[in-house]
């Protein structure tokens, strides 16, 4: 606005002999346009000319004082050039963009972009009008259009159109309903080998260690199965299927415990671990936290061991798979803004082979 201002009042000024003095005017602007090329000539002997915004601002200001038909012959460059530069300045008269202030329709903000996607991503079923009911019970007021102009600039096509759930997103449905199930071994410290039942959770990641026992029998086995079904009380109508491999330990009766409870036996291949993958994977947990660093003396001080980390494991630490949450959580936890006023807190979970962090209330 103040450019133009200051450019108006100079072409005034500038024609103010003009009006005076019919004569010789044009004579002089020509002479002052002339002036003007040599101080850019001087001002850049070592380079290629170069017009700074004072340059074009005064030769612009010069072309209402001198006849168009002899622009050619006087200006450096070309009519065009010189029109484009007064129509460059007038323009900057009506450039409101450095203004204070939006005119028009707010922009929707970044955060709640990224929520759009976020549902559309989570629920492929969802239409951009289902999207935006969501966030509306959610307090985010926002029309079905603006909805539908996100998900398309992301490349996101309508519900029916796009593709179905990953591999990922389908087995993690499909793991809502599977526990697994499986031996493993430890030595005491005089060589003595005890023999323990572990059960996973494959949904919740939930770790259930029902005995220990020196001499595992078939009969052991199926009294482990019952104890796992009492612990799970109504919680196990929730599950569908049960991954075993072939053990000889694993009898009917072992078998029927689960089938009472409408939980069909799966079989592993022979000799393919890969196949209860979430199991193998925990008992190397267990190894590798716990036992690898305690001395077992006896099965008494085994079953103290594995059910102090088994409250460890299914209380307090961390999963992947769980973005980071113990398998007993069902909410993040509030963040931490203030560093300083908090004092964190550490338990020492089996004499301190494992700790764990809280802030103090």
């Amino acid at each position: 606005m103040i450019v133009s201002l200051l450019y108006r009042a100079t072409r005034a000024l500038l024609s103010l002999p003009a009006v005076l003095l019919r004569r010789d005017t044009a004579k002089d602007a020509e002479l002052l346009v002339l002036r003007h090329e040599n101080a850019v000539l001087r001002r850049q002997l070592r380079g290629p000319v170069r017009y700074e915004p004072t340059d074009r601002f005064w030769l612009a200001a010069l072309s209402s004082l001198i006849p168009r038909r002899r622009w050619a012959s006087v200006f450096p460059v070309t009519p065009g050039t010189l029109l484009a530069w007064h129509r460059r300045l007038i323009a900057r008269k009506w450039d409101y963009s450095a203004r204070r202030g939006r005119t028009g329709r707010p922009p929707t903000a970044a955060a709640l972009k990224k929520l759009v996607l976020r549902l559309a991503g989570e629920n492929p079923r969802w239409g951009h009008r289902r999207s935006q009911g969501e966030l509306a019970r959610l307090g985010h007021p926002i029309a079905h259009s603006t909805v539908w102009q996100i998900l398309h600039a992301a490349g996101l096509d309508p519900a029916p159109r796009r593709t179905g759930p990953s591999w990922r997103e389908f087995l993690t449905v499909q793991a809502e309903g599977n526990i697994a199930a499986d031996f493993f071994h430890l030595d005491t410290v005089t060589g003595r080998r005890l023999y323990t039942r572990a059960f996973l959770e494959h949904g919740t990641r939930r770790l259930h260690i029902t005995g220990v026992t020196a001499h595992p029998t078939a009969q052991w086995a199926t009294q482990q199965a019952r104890n796992l079904t009492d612990q799970l009380g109504t919680r196990a109508g929730s599950l569908r299927f049960v991954l075993r491999d072939r053990d000889t330990k694993y009898t009917d009766s072992f078998d029927a415990v689960f089938e009472a409870e409408e939980i069909q036996v799966l079989l592993n291949a022979p000799r393919a671990p890969r196949m209860n993958a979430h199991c193998e994977r925990v008992i190397g947990t267990i190894r590798r936290e716990a036992l690898d660093h305690i001395l077992i003396m006896n099965e008494s001080h085994a079953r103290h061991v594995l059910a102090a980390y088994q409250d460890h494991y299914n209380g307090h630490r961390p999963h992947r798979s769980r973005d980071q949450r113990p398998p007993r959580a069902h909410d993040q936890p509030a963040t931490v803004r203030d560093l300083d006023a908090r004092r964190l807190l550490r338990t020492r979970v089996l004499g301190g082979v494992v700790n764990e962090y809280r802030y103090a209330a």
